[in-house]
């Protein structure tokens, strides 16, 4: 047995440490975050919800894969296994930074459907059902590329016909209160 680890070259080595790399990270992309299952330990997503840590599976995986790959490459170029540690680790944090940027960035492209008060207040809607009065009907209108149906009543607690053009004054809950205009 200890014939066969006096056997394994430094290539071998730097070669398995790339390959456990890249079997963790073709799993990690088949099969989802394997450790997602497992609860969140807090290190996939930075403190500020920005996106994902440098030290996601995903990140790392990759971070391995490169450090083995180019120390594979720098030991059969004559590199010490010192030097080849080095390669394989500058080249390591190289691609692992690449890849945290590019979903750092991807990341910030998406977009929330979530509307918040100060959205609504301001905008015209139409009546799409009509509000009685002292009662409650809905309003329909457009926020940006999104359209969006509310629960309205009338300002002065008359009753406003559908098809009526109304701004919307105010935000209670689920609520918008409604002037024609």
């Amino acid at each position: 047995m200890a014939d066969w680890f006096s056997q394994i070259s430094t290539f071998t080595v730097f070669l398995g440490i790339a390959a456990v790399g890249f079997i963790f990270l073709l799993v990690s992309l088949l099969f989802g975050e394997i450790f997602d299952h497992f609860g969140d330990g807090g290190f996939d997503h930075d403190l500020d919800h920005g996106g994902p840590s440098f030290l996601s599976p995903r990140i790392l995986s990759v971070f391995i894969t490169a450090f083995g790959g180019f120390g594979a490459m720098a030991i059969h170029y004559g590199l010490s296994t010192l030097g080849a540690s080095g390669v394989g680790f500058a080249s390591g944090v190289f691609f692992a930074s690449l890849i945290y940027l590019f979903a750092r960035f991807l990341y910030g492209q998406q977009a929330t459907t979530r509307l918040q008060a100060s959205d609504l207040a301001g905008i015209t809607a139409r009546v799409v059902v009509g509000i009685p009065a002292n009662g409650v009907g809905q309003v329909r209108c457009q926020v940006g590329e999104e359209v969006v149906d509310k629960i309205a009543r009338s300002r002065d607690a008359q009753a406003v016909p559908e098809n009526t053009i109304v701004t919307v004054e105010e935000v209670l809950g689920e609520i918008v209160i409604v002037r024609p205009q």
